[in-house]
C-alpha cells in the first residue's frame, strides 16, 4: 500500500463511512471511475468489502462499446464479477421531456439500484471526487441556493457511497499514471452543453490563481455545515417552550429575540409548515415580526402573513395565508 493509497483508507475511517462486505463499484471507464476501482481493490482486505461492478453502456457516443470491452478487460484482470446493461437514454429522453443527461442519470440509478439488490450490495461506489464538489457548489450558488450551497458532498448517501469525496480529479489520474494503468477518456466531458461542463473551465482558471481552491472550499463547507447543525440543535431547544407549531401556524413566546435568532427560528418553523422560506422574505419579515413580539396588542399583517396574539397575551400565533373576516 503506497502513501496515497493510505491516505484514502485514512480518510474513510476518519469519516466513518460505515461500509464493509459487498459493495457494487460503479465504473465507465473514466479516470475516476478506474481510480475508484483500483484503490478500493486494492483497499478491499483493509475495509472489508468484496467488491463486484458494475458498467452501463448509454448509447450516446460511438466510443461506447470500446469502454464497455476495457471495463470487461481490467475487470478480468481484478478476478472481479462485472454486470452490464445497456440503456436506451435517448428514448427515454423524448418519452419523458427531458434532457439527455438527467435521463441517463435516472436509468443508470434504477438500474444500479436494482443490480446492488440482486447481488446484495450495501452500497454502491461512485467516483464522484473534490472537484464534483465544487462545481455542484458554483453550480447552487448561480441558481441561489443559499446556505444549502455550503452542504459538503456527503460521503454517503443512502445507497450511494463516494469515497473520493476528499480527492482531486488530477491525483487521481496521476495515482493511475504512476501504476501505469490506463483509462477511458470521454470527449463529452469538455462540450459546453451542460452547465456543469460550462463551469470546468471557468473553475479551472480560479485554481491557477488559487491552487487550494478545492480543498479550501470543502473545509469552509465542513466549518458551515457543523456551524448550521449547532444552530439547528439550539433552535430545536427552545421548541416547546419559546415556540411551537400548531393548528397550521408558528407561535413565538412573547420576549424580546434578536433577529438572528428569530430568522433561524422562523426558517426551521415554515420548513415544518412546508411554507416558502426565501432568505430575502424572512429577512423581510423578521424585523416586522420581532418588533410586535414585544410591542402588539392586536393582529396585523405583512404581506401574506398575518399575526395574532392569544387571548392570555403569552404567545402570538403567526398564520400564512388572508386575514379572517372579523379579525
Amino acid at each position: 500500500m503506497n502513501r496515497f493509497e493510505s491516505d484514502l483508507l485514512a480518510q474513510i475511517q476518519r469519516r466513518g463511512d460505515d461500509v464493509s462486505g459487498r459493495v457494487l463499484v460503479a465504473c465507465s471507464g473514466g479516470g475516476d471511475s478506474v481510480a475508484l476501482l483500483v484503490l478500493l481493490w486494492t483497499l478491499r482486505k483493509s475495509l472489508g468489502l468484496d467488491l463486484c461492478v458494475a458498467h452501463a453502456e448509454h448509447g450516446l457516443r460511438e466510443e461506447s462499446p470500446e469502454d464497455a470491452a476495457f471495463v470487461r478487460q481490467l475487470c478480468r484482470a481484478l478476478n472481479l464479477d462485472l454486470a452490464e446493461a445497456s440503456l436506451g437514454v435517448r428514448a427515454h429522453a423524448q418519452e419523458e421531456g427531458i434532457g439527455l443527461e438527467m435521463a441517463a442519470r435516472a436509468l443508470r440509478w434504477d438500474w444500479l439500484r436494482q443490480e446492488a439488490g440482486q447481488c446484495g450490495a450495501g452500497a454502491v461506489a461512485t467516483g464522484h471526487t473534490l472537484d464534483d464538489h465544487s462545481e455542484t457548489v458554483f453550480l447552487r450558488l448561480a441558481r441561489g441556493g443559499g446556505l444549502g450551497c455550503l452542504h459538503p458532498l456527503a460521503p454517503r448517501q443512502g445507497l450511494r457511497w463516494s469515497p473520493l469525496a476528499e480527492i482531486r480529479r488530477a491525483d487521481l489520474r496521476d495515482y493511475l499514471s504512476a501504476k501505469h494503468i490506463p483509462w477511458r477518456e470521454d470527449a463529452s466531458n469538455a462540450e459546453s452543453f451542460t452547465a456543469r461542463n460550462r463551469w470546468r473551465p471557468i473553475l479551472d482558471v480560479m485554481r491557477k490563481e488559487a491552487p487550494e481552491l478545492d480543498r479550501h472550499l470543502f473545509e469552509t463547507h465542513l466549518q458551515a455545515d457543523e456551524a448550521e447543525r449547532l444552530a439547528q440543535s439550539l433552535i430545536a431547544g427552545w421548541e416547546g417552550t419559546r415556540w411551537y407549531v400548531e393548528d397550521g401556524a408558528v407561535a413565538f413566546l412573547r420576549e424580546p429575540w434578536t433577529e438572528l435568532e428569530l430568522r433561524w427560528t422562523l426558517e426551521a418553523a415554515f420548513r415544518r409548515l412546508g411554507w416558502p422560506r426565501e432568505s430575502a422574505l424572512l429577512r423581510g419579515l423578521t424585523p416586522w415580526f420581532a418588533e410586535r413580539l414585544v410591542h402588539a396588542r392586536k393582529s396585523s399583517t405583512w404581506g401574506n402573513f398575518y399575526l395574532n396574539p392569544e387571548p392570555n397575551g403569552r404567545y402570538m400565533h403567526l398564520r400564512q395565508g388572508p386575514l379572517p373576516s372579523g379579525t
